[in-house]
């Protein structure tokens, strides 16, 4: 059995915002690096066969102390990147309801084949990057333990694929800052082990902008 450690990046000034971030490079606050350090702690009593992170700054930052902590090298992968959000990015839930209220009201409902404007992937493009991520993750490292670094929407695929649940399904699970995400990668299928904890935090934030 492979297990993956999928770790949603430490808390960003946009997030407290509301703001989408996507692929613009938005780096920690301070409490995000605090919470990368807990994160360190927490998981340098755990043996860990290698250590990943998408390549934006805010999931790097989170990821270097961990690699610190263990040892190990740090990956970048690309694959782990957030969803590309497009003209979304950099914009607040009020600001798209009043000026793209057609597409905000269609990514709200998680139609799977809506691309979003201005170059911004679909949820169904989108999961099948997560997938190729997971694909590559569990192909390099079979029968250990890794801890990949990652984004919310990313951590809302992962779930999806894990339990079995539609794309266009409502969300009930939590993706939050700094958070342990644990799957197992039989050689068919992924299962859940553990998902949202934060008891090496003492408060942490929901991705609001996967919750549609």
């Amino acid at each position: 059995m492979t297990e993956l450690v999928l770790v949603r990046h430490g808390v960003t000034a946009w997030n407290r915002a509301r703001r989408f971030q996507g692929h613009i490079d938005i780096p920690l606050d301070a409490d995000g690096h605090r919470q990368a350090r807990r994160l360190a702690q927490r998981l340098a009593r755990e043996p860990m066969a290698a250590v990943y992170a998408s390549d934006l700054t805010r999931a790097r930052q989170t990821a270097e102390p961990i690699a610190q902590a263990l040892g190990l090298p740090l990956r970048t992968v690309p694959l782990l990147r957030e969803r590309h959000y497009g003209a979304f990015e950099g914009q607040d839930h009020e600001a798209l309801a009043r000026d793209h209220g057609e597409a905000y009201a269609r990514w709200r409902a998680r139609d799977p084949d809506f691309a979003l404007p201005g170059g911004g992937e679909s949820l169904r493009s989108f999961d099948a990057r997560v997938q190729a991520a997971l694909q590559r993750l569990v192909q390099h490292h079979p029968g250990q333990r890794v801890v990949a670094v990652t984004h919310g929407g990313v951590l809302d695929c992962v779930y999806r694929i894990a339990a079995g649940l539609e794309l266009s399904a409502p969300r009930t699970h939590d993706l939050l800052n700094a958070s342990l995400n644990r799957i197992a990668w039989d050689g068919t299928r992924f299962r859940l082990l553990g998902w949202a904890d934060v008891t090496h935090l003492e408060t942490a934030l929901d991705d609001l902008e996967a919750r549609a």
